[in-house]
């Protein structure tokens, strides 16, 4: 298959998803988040463990994202979760 005038084998793509890395799964605490998430909140040593909510968890990235630069996995990061927390767990 040509992308963008480049051959590219879809072997090599699928190769390289992980696709167990980016299901969501539901955490001991009822928060759910990828594996991929918890590995970007490790990186800023974010204990999701211990949040109740998913609202408390967005707090403490929205505390660190003040402070720090060059952050942007932490930044998509909080504005993926936020978008969950509106659509799941706002009352519209």
């Amino acid at each position: 298959m040509k992308i963008n005038g480049k051959e590219i084998k879809i072997d090599d793509l699928v190769e390289n998803i992980d696709i167990n890395n980016n299901i969501p799964k539901k955490r001991k605490n009822g928060i759910v988040l990828r594996d991929s998430d918890i590995e970007i909140l490790k990186r800023y040593d974010i204990d999701y463990e211990k949040h109740s909510s998913l609202s408390s968890l967005i707090f403490e990235i929205e505390e660190i994202l003040m402070y720090e630069t060059d952050v942007e996995d932490l930044e998509k990061l909080s504005e993926e979760l936020s978008e969950i927390n509106y659509y799941n767990y706002t009352n519209k």
